[in-house]
């Protein structure tokens, strides 16, 4: 019963627009909030008494598990409604106070931000080594598994990826039999992508034997094995040189320990004229932890880095950051064709692992959504060169490179 007033006086305290209806484990109800144009209400059931203790001891962690068993039922709304109504009630621009924590936890997360090479390679299979045919069910068809770039909300995912390629392939500012090294290539879409409108040599390198298997044959049969090639090896071991670098959602899981290691190999492998493209998650606010049930679930050793702390590694580097761009909402767009995805194939998703996974998946989508939505979740884009004379004087190069790239007239 205590918990049950504890969560109770929380959840007061949080919900003040839109209607949040929750009935406990001994069909006790409790309202909260008030009717918000837009909103409709959410109504969930605990199938335990438990359910408050868990969620009040650690409420992301909690709601998380509980949800994904079964004893957090949605009985109006789906739980996208529910997180978001929770989220938005207290946006990142709000000012909301950030979360206590205890230093033991602090401890642990801090802990793990280290990722070891031979760690990194478990936490990458962890989440990338999953069944091929579920990432078919929610990515678009070139496997796009990072955010994409809406220049309209109305675009679909297909259009927001293809111009998400030609919006970095802008930034790398290419020429004709350049060598690019993708770092976190993924099932091989962006070295492809790359090589086919800029007639680069690339090599793209990840520490997941399912996206390597994917992306050498995706090659082979595009023909272009010899000019784009993949290997499973870790970025600390590639040699160079490289006349050009990209890294999308990669660096998610470098940790902050090694960001200046990372950065310095990055600067040692490019020509005295190169460019480096970084596009990664980060937070708006200061440096963080990662929640407890991200790390657990979903991406063990990963950590969204703070602005300032990508800044202040290239600092000690002597990589210029010459352009900084903040995709402020494009994650939540790609994020919400992602969750609606899906949910729409629940049944299929169910018959290749269980239940439970499928709640999980929904659980990390909708929380990701609205993390984006609401929190204080954005992308950034980094462009990054060694000498300051390697780009134009001006970013209009980039503008004009993408106008062509998405066969647009100037």
């Amino acid at each position: 019963m205590g918990s049950m007033r504890l969560l109770d006086h929380m959840l007061g305290r949080i919900v003040e627009e839109g209607e949040l209806i929750v009935t406990q484990a001994d069909g006790t109800v409790h309202r909260y909030g008030r009717p918000a144009p837009g909103r409709q209400p959410v109504a969930i059931r605990f199938t335990d008494a438990r359910v408050p203790f868990d969620i009040v001891r650690d409420p992301r962690l909690g709601a998380g598990e509980a949800y994904m068993d079964g004893r957090i039922v949605m009985e109006r709304g789906e739980i996208l409604d529910l997180l978001d109504l929770v989220r938005g009630n207290g946006p990142y621009e709000a000012g909301a106070a950030r979360g206590l924590k205890t230093r033991g936890k602090d401890l642990l997360a801090h802990l793990d931000r280290f990722n070891w090479r031979r760690r990194s390679k478990r936490n990458v299979a962890h989440h990338y080594d999953l069944s091929d045919r579920l990432y078919d069910l929610f990515l678009d068809a070139d496997r796009q598994y990072s955010c994409a770039y809406f220049t309209d909300p109305e675009k679909g995912l297909e259009q927001a990826q293809s111009d998400k390629k030609a919006h970095i392939a802008a930034k790398l500012h290419l020429k004709p039999g350049q060598k690019v090294l993708d770092i976190g290539c993924g099932w091989g879409g962006m070295a492809l992508y790359l090589n086919k409108v800029a007639d680069v040599d690339v090599l793209g390198i990840t520490l997941s034997e399912e996206q390597l298997k994917v992306a050498r044959a995706r090659a082979q049969k595009a023909g272009v094995a010899d000019r784009v090639k993949f290997e499973l090896i870790d970025y600390r071991d590639v040699a160079g040189p490289f006349d050009r670098i990209v890294s999308v959602g990669m660096f998610e899981h470098v940790g902050p320990p090694h960001y200046r290691g990372f950065l310095r190999k990055c600067r040692d492998l490019l020509v005295e004229d190169g460019v480096m493209l970084l596009h990664t998650i980060g937070r708006m606010g200061p440096p963080g932890t990662t929640d407890a049930w991200t790390s657990k679930y979903i991406f063990p050793g990963g950590y969204i880095p703070a602005l300032s702390e990508m800044v202040a590694a290239s600092e000690k580097t002597k990589l210029i950051v010459s352009d900084v761009e903040t995709l402020r909402l494009h994650y939540a767009f790609t994020l919400d064709h992602w969750y609606r995805r899906v949910t729409d194939r629940r049944t299929e998703i169910i018959a290749l692992y269980d239940e439970r996974f499928f709640r999980m998946w929904q659980f990390y989508l909708a929380g990701a959504l609205v993390s984006f939505r609401h929190g204080g979740m954005v992308n950034y884009q980094l462009q990054l060169i060694r000498n300051r004379h390697a780009v134009p004087l001006t970013r209009d190069y980039m503008a004009e490179a993408e106008r062509a790239l998405r066969g647009e007239a100037a």
